[in-house]
């Protein structure tokens, strides 16, 4: 399943958003706005599961540098809705410095 879900974010087969005053206070907690992170699922960079957080459901990181070139780090699910698949983002925020350090490092990372 967790192939197909990826599989579903690379071919853009995403409805939409899910927003409510929960995720959007989280996700605004750390300074990084909605149309950020709206805007970071246009070509994120590396999206993988995220093991440690998929207790009671399938969870998701994505990375992705904001328009002014700031990495950051998203968490997010997918919640499906009146028959649409949706990206329920869960939270983010910028990445640290050693973060970012080892985010350009990586051989995943296309400049």
């Amino acid at each position: 399943m967790t192939a197909q879900l990826l599989d579903i974010v690379m071919d853009r087969s995403i409805a939409g958003f899910d927003w409510d005053e929960g995720n959007k206070a989280k996700c605004q907690k750390h300074g990084v706005s909605i149309a950020e992170i709206e805007l970071a699922f246009n070509n994120p960079s590396i999206v993988a599961p995220d093991l440690k957080h998929s207790i009671d459901e399938q969870r998701f990181i994505a990375i992705e540098r904001n328009q002014d070139g700031r990495p950051m780090f998203i968490a997010f699910t997918f919640r499906e809705r009146g028959g649409e698949i949706l990206i329920r983002p869960v939270s983010a925020r910028y990445m640290h410095k050693e973060e970012t350090q080892r985010y350009e490092k990586s051989t995943l990372y296309d400049n």
